[in-house]
């Protein structure tokens, strides 16, 4: 396998010369190459073209071709020779390699892209610029803002597609971009355009590229999502572990991630509340990450959903955007909501409408942590008019039950060991619960979350029992560990 180089035949190496002058039997993938008329006795492959509907079609021809001819060879090699560089851009290689029934040597050769970089002025490590099929472009752009270099763009179709593809977003500023045609040749153009004209500067053909600089402005959203969703896609074909999980086998990891994403909440607010703008930068970028790992495991779930042709991600976006704008009259429509506690109102309203709802406890998961579980039922309770408790009321139950309580005789044991609902008696568990489901009211009436505020302190106490072992143990107390 070697190279013809980007041009003519001045561009030929001279160990590709050897092969190509060793009296071998040569094939060309297309004698439509300006290095093709310095050679003479090779088969080109140019009527496969002609005849196949697809280029993988073509491709796969081509190698059946030269697989037989190899072996019909066999002891001697045969030379296969490509446009460019046998190593950018050549699908034919990629198939060779692959192919167990012929052994392959690749002469490497210049590509076209040595020449475009020297005719662009840049260096494409420093600039990160990215290598892309014009074939493949719209698929594989998916909001990555560049710098690209283009490859085989033979039609005017193709430019065009490429054009209408990418760069939708209003927030992006549309880059000039480079054409480059015919790089080493008499008739060769380096042409600037702008965006919208890049189909219509020149005629293109197999010996046109395309040079997109990096893209300013923000790399938008859609974009970026649908990136993510490209490569979940990728990891369920591809990755072992990917391909096994299930919506049931991923329950544990969302439940997980939306945990440490409250982790990550919380702490943003107390570094906020605290002013320590340090610590809110660091903050912002662990919830950032967390909501990553989050957004995720949703992608995972749609996309799962999509393979058993249930729903995409898009179905699940237009669901609640259509959702939200139903949910929200006051601003969509001509409903009327002065306040919060209308809009709330509205809302609960609403839902009833959408679910044929018998119950305001209808759509409550059961499952919800039972601090939370009894807030949000208590709040449902006054959205159907039942009497909030009068001030002091649940405040005397709570501190009399609190009294009972404290009167029980408790065996030592029993601390210890492993708790259940009924504990020592039944009696002693629904009075735990009363208890309970009073200070989850007082809570809410006093606008606090139980659940949150258990949780800051359950953790302060977890610093309590680490602050201990580290005395205990002579050493200091973990830098940033705090509730």
């Amino acid at each position: 396998m070697v190279g013809l180089g980007p041009a003519g035949p001045e561009h030929l190496t001279p160990s590709v010369q050897a092969w190509l002058a060793g009296g071998g039997k040569t094939f060309l993938r297309t004698a439509r190459h300006p290095a093709a008329q310095a050679l003479s006795g090779y088969v080109a492959f140019d009527h496969v073209y002609e005849s196949a509907e697809t280029f993988a079609e073509v491709y796969a021809a081509i190698v059946e071709a030269l697989v037989a001819a190899a072996t019909a060879q066999a002891p001697e090699p045969i030379t296969y020779a490509v446009p460019g560089s046998p190593l950018v851009a050549e699908r034919t290689v990629e198939l060779l390699r692959g192919d167990p029934r012929v052994d392959l040597t690749v002469v490497p050769a210049l590509s076209f892209v040595d020449l475009a970089w020297e005719r662009l002025g840049l260096d494409p490590l420093v600039a990160g610029v990215r290598l892309v099929d014009a074939e493949q472009f719209t698929r594989q752009f998916t909001g990555d803002r560049g710098p690209h270099l283009v490859a085989q763009c033979w039609s005017q179709a193709l430019l065009s597609e490429i054009k209408l593809s990418a760069f939708t977003d209003d927030d992006l500023v549309v880059p000039e971009v480079v054409l480059l045609s015919h790089l080493g040749l008499p008739d060769e153009r380096v042409v600037r355009v702008g965006w919208w004209d890049l189909d219509r500067t020149l005629s293109p053909d197999h010996l046109t590229s395309l040079y997109i600089p990096a893209v300013a402005g923000p790399a938008g959203s859609a974009r970026e999502v649908a990136r993510l969703e490209e490569l979940v896609a990728t990891l369920r074909a591809e990755c072992p572990w990917d391909r096994a999980q299930t919506h049931g086998s991923l329950m544990p990891h969302l439940l997980e991630e939306s945990y440490e994403v409250l982790d990550a909440l919380g702490e943003l607010d107390a570094a906020e509340s605290a002013g320590e703008e340090s610590h809110v930068v660091a903050s912002a970028g662990h919830l950032e990450e967390e909501l990553g790992d989050l957004l995720f495991q949703i992608v995972f779930h749609a996309r799962l959903a999509q393979e058993a042709g249930r729903f995409t991600l898009a179905d699940v976006a237009r669901g609640v955007h259509d959702k939200l704008v139903h949910r929200h009259p006051h601003v969509f429509g001509d409903a009327d909501a002065a306040t919060a506690d209308e809009v709330k109102a509205n809302w609960e309203q609403i839902k009833r409408e959408e679910k044929g709802r018998s119950s305001v406890t209808e759509g409550i998961p059961a499952d919800l942590p039972a601090l939370l579980l009894s807030t949000k039922l208590q709040r449902k309770a006054l959205s159907v008019g039942m009497a909030a408790p009068r001030h002091g009321d649940t405040g005397s139950d709570l501190a009399a039950r609190v009294t009972a309580l404290l009167g029980l005789e408790v065996d030592p044991a029993t601390g210890t060991a492993d708790a259940t609902l009924a504990g020592a008696d039944e009696e002693t568990g629904r009075l735990v619960g009363d208890l309970l489901f009073d200070v989850a009211d007082v809570a809410r009436r006093l606008g606090i979350d139980p659940e949150l505020a258990l949780r800051s302190r359950a953790l302060a106490f977890r610093d309590g029992i680490v602050a201990r072992e580290v005395e205990r143990a002579g050493l200091p107390f973990p830098e940033g560990r705090t509730h």
